[in-house]
């Protein structure tokens, strides 16, 4: 788990209105998501990369990246390419997480996975397709911001989604499945990889962007770290929990796929409190902030309150 020394406190959320936060700031990352990635030749790759880009969701990753710019003082467009490169990653994640040789699902936020619209060959193109063009979107289309910083983005989103992230995470969660011996901190392990670390990189790119200071990106990364955990141990009490049409995905992957989770190692309601600390503590970083920081800390607190 990620540790600290400042003590949990209590902005005052309920005067936030997140829900409207969220609406707002989610049709603009829709729209610009879709101005990203028109449909070129050859014309199968382009459709079967919009229909899993654009297939909805929370959007939350791009959401943390521009909300974090605003918390800093800067202007939201300055992120724009950085937060739609952050979906198209995010997204390839999903494409090939699904795939039979991974966690071979056939739904995902409510309809038929990629691989069984397009086929599994298109659906890895895909992928490999949104990835690509995720770091082209941001070298190319990000104005008004510092060559070295892009560059710094760039390396940031590279690492992310690297072996030392996403991808390693993937190897080592695929590795672990059906042993009973997996520890609490290799599966932390795991998931500060697989989840943890593009949700960090949503928001230390978007601080990078804004010329944040050292201390800034400090307490900003830790936020990350601490939301990126306990969003992991949500999505395993879910798994257990809710049914499929509320995740809008198979419900019950992790126990056929004897994947080991936080509520197999430690029980639901110990799991619950587990992430309730992470985010205790996600939202005392940026205490310091003040108001400014009330968006962040909302959706520190939506991520543990999420139903799907």
């Amino acid at each position: 788990m990620v540790q600290t020394d400042i003590q949990p406190a209590s902005p005052n959320l309920t005067n936030f209105d997140l829900k409207s936060y969220l609406e707002v700031k989610k049709e603009f990352v829709e729209q610009s998501i879709d101005k990203s990635l028109p449909i070129q030749e050859p014309e199968k790759i382009y459709e079967a990369m919009r229909y899993s880009l654009l297939a909805g969701g929370k959007r939350l990753r791009p959401i943390l990246c521009l909300a974090t710019v605003e918390l800093l003082g800067e202007n939201e467009n300055i992120a724009v390419p950085t937060a739609c490169a952050l979906e198209m990653i995010h997204t390839m994640s999903l494409i090939h997480d699904d795939l039979p040789a991974m966690d071979n699902d056939d739904y995902r936020r409510g309809r038929l996975t990629n691989h069984k619209v397009y086929g599994e060959d298109i659906a890895i193109l895909a992928g490999d397709g949104l990835l690509a063009y995720s770091f082209e979107y941001v070298a190319q289309e990000t104005v008004n911001v510092s060559a070295d910083k892009i560059v710094k983005v760039l390396a940031i989103l590279g690492k992310a989604v690297g072996a030392n992230g996403l991808v390693g995470g993937q190897v080592m969660d695929l590795d672990c499945e059906g042993k009973s011996d997996v520890t609490a901190q290799t599966l932390s392990s795991i998931h500060r990889r697989k989840t943890g670390a593009l949700l960090e990189a949503c928001v230390s790119s978007g601080a990078v962007l804004s010329g944040a200071k050292d201390s800034d990106l400090q307490r900003l990364s830790t936020y990350a770290q601490n939301i990126g955990l306990a969003f992991q141990i949500v999505d395993d009490i879910l798994d257990v929990t809710a049914t499929s049409e509320q995740l809008g995905k198979t419900a019950g992957k992790d126990i056929s796929a004897q994947k080991a989770t936080y509520p197999k190692i430690w029980g639901i309601e110990t799991s619950r409190v587990k992430a309730q600390e992470l985010i205790d503590n996600a939202i005392a970083q940026l205490n310091i902030y003040g108001e400014k920081a009330l968006p962040l800390q909302a959706i520190a607190q939506y991520i543990i309150n999420r139903t799907n």
